[in-house]
């Protein structure tokens, strides 16, 4: 019997699906949102969920804890000083889990895992302030975003089109 067993065996052996979740976790502090497969969010959520609440109480032995799990020195930083702090008035709930159905290849349901309150650079994209991003290029280094120029293969396009509509009549 599965009595109180809440983690997810997500077919792997233990060390792989640790291996998973810590991996995921990481990426999920990295870049405050990911795509994956639902039951890897689920089980992924807990977690993420706990280390937050670690970095909210602060202190050298959560930090150790959260090292632990997360085996770096700069996530950890990034962890206590600029997520946790968001959290301060929230008891739980860190992170958001929106479906978005099912993968073409292999039918697997796939999820978008996010924590609630975004950083301020990410919550302007999220909001629609920029454009879509075919249009728009983000520069790694924070600077102000460059458009692209249009297409120039749409008159190639065009004149082909002339073409093939010739030689088919």
């Amino acid at each position: 019997m599965r009595h109180r067993k809440k983690n997810q065996k997500l077919s792997k052996s233990v060390s792989q699906r640790k291996a998973l979740i810590r991996s995921l976790v990481r990426s999920l502090f990295i870049s405050e949102r990911i795509k994956t497969i639902t039951r890897r969010a689920k089980s992924l959520s807990s977690s993420a969920e706990r280390l937050i609440s670690f970095g909210k109480q602060g202190g050298i032995h959560s930090k150790r804890i959260a090292y632990s799990f997360l085996q770096d020195h700069l996530l950890v930083k990034k962890l206590f000083e600029d997520i946790a702090p968001r959290f301060n008035k929230t008891d739980g709930g860190y992170t958001r889990i929106i479906h978005l159905g099912k993968r073409k290849g292999d039918d697997a349901e796939l999820s978008i895992i996010e924590l609630t309150k975004l950083s301020e650079k990410k919550s302007r994209i999220k909001e629609g302030e920029k454009t879509s991003p075919k249009a728009v290029n983000i520069d790694n280094s924070g600077n102000e975003p460059k458009k692209e120029q249009k297409d120039s293969r749409s008159g190639l396009r065009k004149s082909l089109r002339k073409i093939f509509k010739k030689s088919k009549e």
